[in-house]
């Protein structure tokens, strides 16, 4: 899918953002709509027709709920219709799963419901969730990101934010929720999702960070769908309409970038952010290289001006360099040249954070209960195959009943890379799995790189047995760095 330059220059900001540690998510109620919750317009409408007034016609939703608090004199009515809304439906949704699975430490919501927190459980992460200002004082140890609930939470519908009176007292309430969100938009750069920007908590907020960075506000960036003009109907009042619309939401974005410096990015479908979301997520991981392989022996190595072990170990060190992080199964009978020449790199460059320079997940090599080593494995090695951008194939053969064989673990990986949207390399020189690979790809280039087809004459470098160690892991080098570029 193609991007404008504002989205492509978007996605390589936020990229560097994920990588320094300072990008931050603040999802609104349109993160949700995708898991079957409804907006707040389709939440009031039945209780607005109670008091005889139409939703459709209703823009301050807030004012609203007050309306609808004054006539029964009590928010539990209200707290009872969004308890029942949210916990008819909880199904994480793909853009919660691709935020989830990246290094995101800080999200904030107005959303009720669970779904953020759910999402990184679920992909392994532990959430310290923060649903009241008492929360903020707790610290859960080891935790992977902080999810701020400003508005509170389903679990205590009764306390959520909700009534004008609410966002009144905001401040006098949940002043220490204000003063942790100003410490992050001045210091983090946020990406708002499903936010129409019309919550006066927010504006407040957005405001005082304004006149406290005195027009030196961090960069911030917000997705709108454009107004569309198929929305409208074809007579003369649709045609008004659209132009009226249309010309109310350029001067919005206008108004958030000059007084905020938040961006708009404009997509013509809610379906489009889905894609930009993949971008990046495909986009940062291109700096994460997965080393396959395997060797019980090395007859097929091709290479003559060096030695296997030796070979991968400088190749590794040469990937460090690229400002890659390298991921190993510590596969038998390499994991150990991997590791060194990670360390080799490390050293030489006097810098001593080793989980900075590599990912190892050495596998398990013997049951301690009853179940399938096999089976664990198998999932084992597609979560590691997961964290990759890209994939190097080396060597790839064991022992079976005293003879060597092609690794079939190797070829598990190269396919599972494939069904993951990895960039393979298989060196072929190397022999074993990664001649097979090397072969298939070659064969087939057009199908692995229909958009990159000039790196064929490159690929076919790696299987050339009179060329250099040198030349081989340049020419690697070189394909990395390549398509690094390319998401």
């Amino acid at each position: 899918m193609e991007f404008s330059l504002e989205i492509n220059s978007f996605i390589n900001d936020y990229i560097k953002c994920i990588k320094e540690g300072c990008a931050a998510i603040f999802a609104g109620a349109g993160l949700s709509v995708a898991s079957g919750y409804v907006d707040w317009k389709e939440l009031l409408r039945n209780p607005a027709k109670k008091i005889g007034l139409d939703v459709d016609k209703e823009t301050d939703l807030v004012a609203l709920a007050q309306y609808i608090y004054n006539k029964d004199g009590s928010k539990q009515p209200l707290a009872e219709l969004i308890k029942n809304s949210f916990i008819s439906c909880n199904n994480i949704n793909e853009n919660h799963e691709i935020l989830a699975k990246l290094p995101i430490k800080t999200y904030w919501t107005t959303n009720y419901d669970s779904l953020i927190e759910d999402s990184l459980k679920k992909n392994g992460k532990n959430p310290d969730v923060k649903k009241s200002v008492k929360d903020l004082s707790t610290i859960i140890s080891k935790r992977d990101a902080v999810v701020y609930k400003m508005h509170g939470d389903i679990s205590n519908a009764s306390d959520v934010v909700l009534i004008k009176e609410d966002y009144e007292l905001y401040d006098l309430r949940n002043q220490l929720f204000s003063i942790s969100l100003k410490r992050d938009l001045i210091s983090k750069t946020f990406l708002f999702i499903g936010f129409s920007f019309e919550d006066p908590n927010l504006e407040y907020i957005l405001s005082k960070v304004r006149i406290l960075t005195d027009g030196y506000s961090r960069k911030h960036y917000c997705f709108f769908r454009k107004v569309n003009e198929s929305d409208y109907s074809n007579d003369e009042e649709g045609k008004k309409k659209y132009q009226y619309d249309r010309l109310k939401q350029e001067l919005k974005c206008a108004d958030l970038m000059r007084r905020y410096n938040i961006h708009s990015l404009m997509v013509d479908e809610y379906s489009d952010i889905t894609q930009i979301l993949k971008r990046i997520e495909k986009g940062y991981k291109k700096d994460h290289v997965l080393i396959s392989g395997s060797a019980d022996e090395f007859e097929e190595f091709k290479i003559k001006d060096i030695e296997p072990l030796e070979f991968i170990h400088k190749l590794s060190g040469e990937i460090s360099k690229l400002g890659c992080k390298v991921i190993t199964g510590f596969g038998k009978g390499i994991g150990s040249a991997v590791l060194n020449g990670v360390l080799d790199y490390i050293y030489k460059t006097n810098t001593r954070k080793l989980d900075d320079h590599i990912i190892m997940r050495p596998f398990p090599l013997y049951v301690t209960s009853d179940v399938d080593l096999e089976q664990i494995k198998k999932e084992y090695r597609k979560q590691m195959v997961e964290l990759g951008g890209i994939a190097v194939f080396v060597l790839g053969n064991k022992t079976v009943n005293g003879s060597i064989q092609i690794a079939d673990g190797v070829i598990e990986e190269f396919e599972l890379a494939i069904d993951n949207g990895l960039n393979v390399i298989p060196i072929g020189v190397t022999g074993y799995a990664s001649e097979i690979l090397w072969n298939r790809l070659i064969e087939n280039f057009e199908k692995f790189y229909p958009d990159n087809i000039d790196l064929k004459k490159d690929f076919e470098l790696l299987g050339d047995s009179e060329l250099t160690s040198d030349v081989i892991i340049k020419t690697v080098c070189k394909i990395i760095s390549e398509l690094k570029e390319i998401y």
